[in-house]
């Protein structure tokens, strides 16, 4: 409604634009704000070099912290630079840490224990191979877990592959290759993650897996590729089956990318998951590598679960 127009108003004229108005009010320093001073906006960068985490200084000292590591065949500063140094709330205790998992829950939560060599499943101390792999081994030659499935890995293995909390991905990642560093593995030469089918894809939008493995591969200075190994059959989630059902259930289901087989021949392949449970998608995985014509295959998770 106009008023104006109501009560028979006219509009004011339009003045035409004055040039050196415009040019005026384009230099003028504006003196209004907190208490009647103003108070110059201050860029992201200026903020972090006024707090000491100028992104320019940290990114040299990281870069010659990644360069000592490579000289010493460990893995490169997986942090981000300065980024690693702003505090985040852990997913956890919820309290302040450098990461989405503090130092105090890893130390609390991720205690390391001797595993089987073959399906990482837990074993005595000094025991290397579990009596199911002694009399029925898995194809792949090693298996690497992070951490055992329980609190609170499992309750944040849940929320990243079901509930898009990929916020958690670069902290689960790091768990493997801590790993890695503590273990007696050879280092990968190709990473292949473990494929989701075309619908389940769709479904989740982003396979976990490949979340992680795009976060090793670069700290271990080795490819990582997602289109290598594919999943040509949909199948239903292994969780929902009895452990004696999930053999079949992933029989058939991986294929090697038929255009690049060569690719494979002779290669030292790690396969990534997020969880081992029964070993049956791993090992499956595993017979088709080697069958295309890997060298070997190890496979590294970040969680196995307890023996049944």
């Amino acid at each position: 409604m106009q008023p104006r127009r109501l009560l028979g108003g006219t509009e004011p004229a339009q003045r035409g634009v004055d040039s050196d108005t415009v040019e005026a009010a384009r230099n003028l320093r504006i003196e209004v704000g907190h208490g009647g001073q103003y108070i110059e906006p201050v860029p992201f960068n200026r903020l972090l070099d006024r707090l000491g985490l100028s992104t320019r200084a940290a990114s040299g000292a990281a870069s010659g912290a990644n360069d000592n590591a490579a000289a010493r065949g460990t893995p490169r500063n997986a942090s981000g630079g300065s980024w690693s140094r702003l505090p985040s709330i852990c997913a956890v205790c919820h309290g302040w840490g450098a990461t989405r998992v503090c130092d105090e829950c890893v130390a609390r939560f991720a205690i390391a224990v001797p595993r089987c060599e073959r399906c990482a499943i837990q074993v005595p101390p000094g025991v290397r191979h579990c009596g199911a792999c002694l009399t029925d081994p898995p194809p792949h030659a090693r298996a690497l877990a992070a951490v055992g499935y329980g609190y609170p890995w499992n309750e944040l293995i849940g929320h990243f592959k079901f509930h898009a909390a990929l916020d958690l991905a670069p902290a689960l990642a790091h768990r493997l290759l801590e790993a890695h560093r503590l273990g007696d593995l050879p280092a990968p030469a190709l990473i292949l993650p473990i494929p989701l089918s075309a619908a389940r894809l769709r479904e989740r939008g982003y396979n976990q897996s490949w979340e992680l493995a795009r976060r090793i591969a670069p700290e271990l200075r080795c490819p990582a590729d997602a289109r290598l190994l594919l999943r040509v059959r949909d199948t239903p989630h292994q969780i929902a089956l009895p452990p004696d059902r999930r053999n079949a259930n992933v029989r058939g289901a991986f294929a090697i990318e038929p255009l690049r087989l060569a690719e494979l021949h002779g290669r030292d392949v790690t396969l990534i998951d997020d969880v081992m449970t029964t070993g049956a998608t791993l090992a499956e995985a595993s017979r088709v590598l080697l069958q295309a014509g890997a060298a070997s295959v190890q496979v590294w998770v970040v969680a196995r679960t307890a023996a049944r």
